[in-house]
């Protein structure tokens, strides 16, 4: 293993990649002391150490980080706000055996949510009905008429699950048709908050636990865990099993890799232990839902982020959005595998949807950000776009880009449904706040990386001018700080196995815990060409005629890929991720390409 040996050069003197990218050691002076620490007082290996520190672990915490489990990490649920009135009221009504209306979100986070609460109320005895609204007909959160037909359906109990946060107006709604409401979410909130019994989420303004990070799964979670106590404080478990719930933490995994929220404290122990539970492969649905996706070896979160995650949302998208609840509720195994087959079939559809709108809104991009790419913000619409798919589309154009970008799907009477995605260190959840505030928009909301809204065509103009100004000194620091950060440099020799197990100590990775990022300087590039429509596979040789197997995912016509392809048979510096590739039953390593530079030579 290599490194840059400084931390104010640019690693393998990258300044400008084929992204764009100025390369730098992730550690600093600072940081390689506090590895140099780390490997000498707990006795890891110097690169476990590096990517330790790198991450911002002390020598304290450094095993708690490397086995991470929920007994260290988890707080008491009490120190949530509102949380001892939810599972007051959550215990009461079990108790009383009062049917239960449980409103979820349409995306991963909302279904896992749904089907979490749904199967711990139908192990206690308590009957649910779950309702996921239409993404077209209905939008996001609780709207008047579904809660007209729970409330006439006999529920006396509603439970909003991702949602219900910023529904002052359809929960006031809700409680004069004689509702009482528990709000369960995690979205960013306004200082006032909707008329509920209890409004559990710890972004709201008055709440001190620190747990802002976690999905709507993970605060469901701790509800159960609170609500579960409460009735052993009552004594209802003692003539019925009690649910085991630490079993059900690959739901909540699979919510708080798919939501990317940072796998950090809590969460990162939610998703270790939930993956462990999720190759016992007990649970219906995730069992038949990863057969469909032909996963095959131990699920990472890769694959829940990839795999699994996109065919559940692909019901909310284009199809049927109850389908991803229906799933993860089912005991039935003929049952689970017919909805994961439509899910699956949903999701190839989306593929192809989604492939047409990136086109256009790229070609849009572009004209708006002319060959300088001038601009903090991409805001792209059409008539023609599905309303489903722009959450996906402001994606790849915030990755093609590297700014906060929206896409915005308008109906024939001139009202638009978008989603946008952020950059770090840009909050895009805020501004939308503010431009509802400002009635520069119907409505929206969200969080710091992800964001929702409507709006009229007519305000199209406006709102793209607001995020212009608002995010600009945001998006301009961001961009300056925007370098892609290596935390070693090896061989293609070096590529083993037993270099990645190493590696995966310091897992599980994802949104705030990043992969570690390898480089592979000055390897020549033996064999590129494409894969599928949009995939580059390649083969690297090191100075020793070792080979790699490497792949960069949708490069094809990208920068990333048009560089390598004019570098063919030529040495880069190329950087990336180590991985498993199981394809045809056969295990080799292969890296998973980020970026490259040209090397000379």
């Amino acid at each position: 293993m290599q490194y840059s040996g400084s931390a104010m050069r640019p690693f393998l003197d990258v300044q400008s990649s084929f992204t764009g990218k100025t390369w730098r050691e992730r550690l600093d002076g600072q940081g390689q002391m506090q590895a140099m620490t780390l490997a000498q007082r707990s006795g890891q290996p110097e690169l476990l150490a590096r990517i330790l520190a790198g991450r911002g672990v002390t020598v304290e915490e450094a095993q708690a980080y490397l086995a991470p489990t929920i007994r260290h990490y988890m707080p008491d649920p009490s120190r949530l706000t509102d949380m001892d009135k939810a599972a007051d009221r959550l215990a009461d009504a079990v108790m009383a055996r009062e049917k239960i209306a449980i409103f979820g979100d349409y995306d991963v986070d909302g279904a896992t949510s749904a089907a979490l609460l749904a199967g711990w109320l139908r192990e206690a005895g308590v009957s649910a009905r779950i309702h996921i609204p239409d993404r077209i007909y209905e939008g996001y959160g609780p709207n008047e008429e579904a809660i007209r037909l729970l409330r006439a359906d006999g529920a006396s109990l509603l439970v909003t699950v991702d949602c219900g946060t910023t529904s002052l107006e359809v929960l006031a709604k809700a409680a004069e048709m004689g509702f009482e409401t528990l709000v369960v979410d995690h979205h960013q909130a306004g200082e006032t908050l909707p008329p509920a019994i209890a409004v559990v989420n710890p972004n709201r303004l008055d709440d001190l636990s620190g747990q802002g990070h976690l999905c709507a799964c993970g605060v469901t979670f701790m509800l159960l865990v609170a609500a579960s106590r409460t009735l052993r404080r009552r004594g209802w478990w003692r003539e019925r099993p009690e649910p085991d719930l630490l079993s059900r933490l690959d739901l909540v995994a699979l919510g708080t890799v798919a939501d990317v929220v940072p796998l950090k404290g809590l969460n990162r122990a939610f998703v270790a232990r939930g993956l462990a539970i999720m190759r016992q492969r007990n649970h219906v649905g995730l069992r038949a839902l990863m057969d469909m996706a032909r996963l095959d070896g131990p699920p990472r979160p890769y694959h829940l982020g990839f795999l699994l995650g996109p065919r559940i949302n692909a019901g909310g998208r284009i199809g049927d959005a109850a389908l991803g609840a229906r799933l993860l509720m089912s005991e039935d195994g003929e049952e689970a595998a017919s909805i994961a087959a439509t899910l699956d079939r949903l999701n190839r559809e989306r593929q192809t949807v989604e492939a047409a709108m990136l086109e256009e809104a790229l070609t849009e991009a572009v004209a708006s950000l002319g060959i300088e790419e001038k601009g903090a913000t991409v805001v792209t619409a059409s008539a023609n776009w599905h309303p489903g798919v722009v959450g996906l589309v402001a994606a790849r154009l915030k990755e093609r880009f590297g700014r906060p970008a929206f896409a915005v799907a308008f109906n024939k009477e001139g009202v638009g449904t978008g989603s946008g995605r952020s950059i770090g260190g840009v909050d895009l959840g805020r501004a939308v706040r503010q431009a509802v505030e400002r009635g520069l928009i119907v409505k929206g909301g969200g969080h710091a990386m992800a964001a929702g809204i409507t709006l009229m065509r007519d305000q199209l103009g406006a709102f793209r001018a607001y995020l212009e100004a608002e995010l600009a000194p945001a998006v301009t620091a961001a961009r300056a700080d925007a370098a892609l950060e290596i935390d070693g440099a090896l061989a293609a020799s070096g590529a083993t196995t037993g270099l990645i197990e190493l590696l995966e100590r310091a897992g599980p990775f994802g949104q705030g815990n990043p992969e570690p990022v390898l480089a592979l300087p000055a390897h020549q590039l033996a064999f590129v060409d494409t894969a599928g429509e949009a995939h580059l596979r390649l083969r690297l040789k090191g100075h020793d005629g070792a080979m790699l197997d490497a792949i960069a995912f949708r490069s094809v016509g990208q920068p990333l890929g048009d560089g390598l392809m004019a570098h063919r048979g030529k040495p880069v510096h190329i950087a990336g991720t180590l991985s498993i590739d199981r394809y045809g039953g056969r295990e080799r390593v292969q890296l998973r390409v980020i970026d490259a530079a040209p090397a000379g030579g």
